[in-house]
């Protein structure tokens, strides 16, 4: 993850916070995971291209604030809900699997079967 550190100058404790686009990216997709939304589903209701929601859960988009608004009403959660700071030590959030179903594999001689007939 990526952390920046500062202190607390009252509490003179070090405290870990995560940059900004990266807060983000994690937000989106923790809420988007807990929903069960799909990139793809959530990129179509906000008007986006899903390769740019997928850059934007990797962190290579600088989102403006108007379409990180969008997102958030797309999700059904205020917009400081993409702000809030996960727990040190917290996971990225996965879906169930990890990734989406993978297509079912045709045998060989299903191929030759549809290239025959």
């Amino acid at each position: 993850m990526d952390y920046i550190q500062w202190f607390d100058g009252a509490a003179e404790a070090m405290v870990w916070h995560m940059k900004t686009r990266a807060l983000v990216a994690w937000n989106v997709r923790r809420i988007r995971i807990e929903q069960g939304i799909s990139q793809e589903k959530l990129a179509c209701e906000a008007g986006i291209d899903r390769s740019y929601m997928s850059s934007l859960e990797r962190q290579s988009k600088n989102p403006t604030i108007d379409l990180l608004e969008r997102i958030a009403d797309t999700l059904g959660v205020h917009l400081s809900e993409l702000f809030v700071q996960p727990p040190k030590g917290a996971r990225i959030p996965t879906s169930s699997n990890g990734r989406k179903p993978a297509r079912p594999q045709r045998s060989k001689k299903q191929l030759r079967s549809v290239q025959v007939g």
